[in-house]
């Protein structure tokens, strides 16, 4: 179990860039593999990308390959996403999440532990 808190949302145009970073709780931080995932109005959470307890392997959704990158600071219980070249389909709220043994790091129910998210708003 950990406790995740996200920060680093906002307001920006297109074309712009973010940095998301979600801190954790805990001493065994390193262990799991952690994700992104973001919902909008009126859809489903979607996955953005994860990455794995080493950070030896990182994972994107099509929609942000080449735009998004996803990194973890072990030391800082920390994972950040970097957004680069926004669009306004980026809209939504951004969530972090733990994965849980086992699953695939494309599922929503693969990660069992969630932070209350951070909006980000891109506009055109």
């Amino acid at each position: 179990q950990v406790q995740l808190v996200e920060s680093g949302g906002g307001l920006v145009q297109a074309g712009g860039s973010l940095r998301l970073s979600c801190a954790a709780s805990g001493r065994t931080f390193s262990s799991y593999g952690m994700g992104w995932f973001r919902q909008a109005p009126g859809k489903e959470r979607e996955f953005v990308a994860a990455i794995s307890w080493s950070g030896g392997s990182t994972y994107y959704a099509a929609s942000v390959k080449g735009r998004f990158t996803i990194s973890r600071d072990n030391a800082k219980n920390t994972v950040y996403l970097q957004m680069n070249s926004l669009k306004p389909e980026d809209t939504a709220v951004y969530y972090c999440a733990a994965k849980k043994p086992g699953g695939d790091y494309y599922y929503t129910d693969s990660f069992g532990s969630w932070g209350q998210g951070t909006q980000v708003t891109v506009s055109s």
